[in-house]
């Protein structure tokens, strides 16, 4: 079995600034979103600012649309990033694939890494995060916090520091559990916060930075995703890397 062809995915209705990164023969495909676009639409008035312009059906977990009179056509989103986090969203054309590459993620058998441009310097270049996270849901929002009993591990790596005032700093971030705002919130617990957090960050921070770099954008991208599934009797590799979008080096 193949994948739909290059016409299908020329005529995706792709959201402002989304673009198609790459696609393999089962038609697995990774898009790159920019900060502020929803992976998908809660509600009506989300439309717009969502990865595709098109309906979302939040019980399939797909879009959908029509390409011609009696022409559906849909799009399974396999993995999602809050709205102000940039980069790789992974989709599928086809239902059972999708199914097959979200039972390795179930087995937490996928390899995702992140960059963040954070305030400070961390103390070793390289250091292996260990934390329990309190997670909860407020309001319809979720919520997580240090101190609790749900494990999170990460690697971090430092990339690159700044001289200038504010010392920010360039991370490779390699999550090992999927815990919600996990990066998030164990920059924050090292004194590391991510530049442009309004949730785990600090304010004063956030808004002298601002104000210099005039953008307020969250400083956190998906850069990596790697993976093997299989499908129909055939097993597959996965990989694709969204660029790092360039305000992220311009200030160090």
């Amino acid at each position: 079995m193949s994948g739909p062809g290059d016409s299908f995915w020329a005529a995706l209705p792709l959201g402002n600034g989304v673009t198609v990164l790459t696609r393999d023969a089962d038609g697995v495909a990774a898009l790159s979103k920019p900060a502020g676009v929803l992976s998908h639409p809660n509600v009506a008035g989300d439309a717009p600012r969502a990865l595709l312009r098109a309906r979302y059906d939040l019980d399939g977990e797909f879009y959908e649309w029509f390409a011609g009179v009696g022409d559906a056509r849909r799009l399974w989103l396999l993995n999602r990033l809050d709205s102000a986090t940039s980069g790789l969203v992974l989709v599928a054309a086809d239902g059972a694939v999708a199914a097959a590459v979200k039972a390795e993620f179930k087995k937490k058998e996928v390899r995702k890494v992140y960059q963040a441009l954070v305030f400070g310097v961390p103390r070793e270049p390289v250091q292996e995060w260990r934390d329990r996270l309190a997670i909860e849901k407020r309001h319809g929002q979720i919520r997580s916090s240090a101190g609790g009993n749900v494990l999170a591990e990460s690697r971090m790596k430092l990339v690159r520091s700044g001289r200038g005032e504010p010392r920010l700093s360039l991370l490779r971030l390699e999550p090992r559990t999927g815990r919600s705002h996990q990066l998030r919130v164990q920059c924050a617990k090292r004194g590391l916060p991510i530049v442009g957090d309004q949730t785990y960050g600090e304010f004063r921070r956030n808004r002298e930075f601002a104000k210099h770099a005039r953008t307020k954008r969250l400083f956190l991208h998906s850069l990596e995703t790697t993976f093997s599934y299989t499908h129909a009797g055939v097993s597959r590799e996965f990989s694709a890397t969204a660029p790092l979008p360039p305000e992220f080096e311009a200030f160090l």
